[in-house]
């Protein structure tokens, strides 16, 4: 009894905290992602007031944030639009990945972490952060946008790059064989174009059998059916978090969208609780020594994150501010980095992995708004500079004058 009653002040304690910081986020208009982070590391071990009863459950919870994470992001996308994207944008999608992975990659190779860690690393600068992004283009004015496309573009190619991602890190971190990882990756392959094929062709036949309207009901049976395919996903070892994505990318119309209001306060509570599990697993003191080398990819990550907003978004017919607005638009790091990197924090790769994506996510996170708001406006002036002092502006500066005056107004 006495433990139960522990249980439940500490872990009341914390959703309360998570709650004012969220309100305290909110007012100042930037993502609580970094502040639940610092929680996690005040609550951790190392940290100010280390948690003891409510661990365990907080350590559920994060899995379950996860897979809600996940699944919100496949409700968003439809299979039509998935194969779409992948048809028309494949080629930022390409570039995208070798210029912010590889960063990553030979930072780790460096770092003498090893391969493995590598792979990791390279995720974790890699995928840019779908939340934080659709709140900075919301709170920017900027969903209406001619480069929001551009944007949006790149973001879904990373996500559905991850069904394939996640399952190789998976099998690299448990050690498996090649071959073995090479039939966890066919598995994956194949669930993802078999889930793709049908929620084409019969989406509108698993919506209708999830479909209820009783909210309730609709919102146990989602769920319901969510865990089951993480878990049997995880099983597979294809990662419980892409069976959560290949759910929420079979349902579609009314279905989605229903569930996406039901399951939204699920998703930022346990999200939340999934952020701060991972900075309890994060000593506050391991940060500093891995804190330059996480400046300097941060630096160079935030350059190659503008190059290819820019490069897509003048792939697309934007005009040059659209290009640079895109660019900085798409800098911000978060949930997926440190999906990525909790995976290998729980696997005991690389003690320094963790910090380093820790520092490396609350310093993209907290320069992403700005990066967003500002590139555009310095970019212009820089270019303006040159060409008043006789320097040859770069290709296309001068171009589409007109659709950049029609989205400057929005901005």
């Amino acid at each position: 009894m006495q433990s139960s009653a522990v249980f439940l002040i500490e872990f009341g304690c914390l959703i309360l905290g998570l709650g004012l910081l969220g309100r305290f986020a909110g007012r100042f208009r930037f993502s609580p992602i970094p502040l639940h982070l610092l929680a996690g590391l005040a609550f951790g071990e190392g940290g100010l007031l280390p948690l003891g009863a409510s661990e365990d459950f907080v350590a559920v919870g994060a899995e379950i944030g996860v897979i809600l994470l996940l699944l919100m992001l496949g409700l968003e996308y439809t299979a039509t639009d998935l194969v779409s994207h992948l048809r028309t944008h494949y080629p930022a999608g390409l570039l995208d990945a070798v210029l912010n992975a590889l960063p990553g990659a030979v930072l780790a190779l460096l770092l003498g972490w090893g391969p493995v860690a590598a792979v990791v690393l390279a995720g974790v600068t890699w995928v840019s952060s779908s939340g934080v992004i659709a709140k900075i283009l919301g709170d920017l004015g900027r969903l209406g946008n001619r480069e929001t496309p551009a944007i949006l573009s790149i973001l879904v190619l990373e996500d559905l790059s991850m069904a394939v991602y996640l399952p190789i890190v998976t099998a690299l971190l448990a050690g498996v064989s090649l071959a073995a990882g090479g039939v966890t990756l066919a598995i994956a392959v194949g669930v993802l174009a078999l889930v793709l094929v049908l929620a084409v062709r019969y989406g509108r036949l698993v919506s209708r059998f999830v479909s209820s309207d009783d909210p309730e009901k609709l919102l146990l049976v989602v769920l319901g059916v969510t865990l089951v395919v993480a878990g049997v996903a995880q099983q597979l070892q294809v990662s419980a978090a892409v069976g959560a994505f290949l759910v929420g990318i079979a349902l579609s119309g009314e279905v989605a969208e229903g569930a996406t209001s039901l399951l939204a306060p699920l998703r930022d509570l346990f999200a939340a609780v999934f952020f701060v599990f991972f900075g309890l697993h994060t000593d506050p003191a391991s940060i500093p020594p891995v804190l330059l080398p996480a400046l300097a990819l941060a630096a160079v990550t935030t350059a190659t994150k503008i190059a290819t907003g820019y490069w897509a978004a003048r792939r697309a017919g934007i005009g040059p501010r659209g290009r640079w607005r895109a660019g900085g638009t798409l800098v911000a790091r978060g949930e997926f980095s440190i999906v990525i990197a909790g995976l290998a924090v729980t696997s005991g790769i690389e003690p320094s992995l963790g910090p380093l994506a820790t520092a490396y996510v609350l310093i993209l996170v907290l320069l992403g708004p700005l990066t967003a708001r500002w590139t555009e406006p310095l970019a212009t002036r820089l270019t303006g500079r040159s060409s008043r002092r006789g320097v040859p502006a770069p290709p296309g500066a001068h171009e589409a004058l007109d659709e950049d005056q029609d989205t400057v107004g929005r901005t």
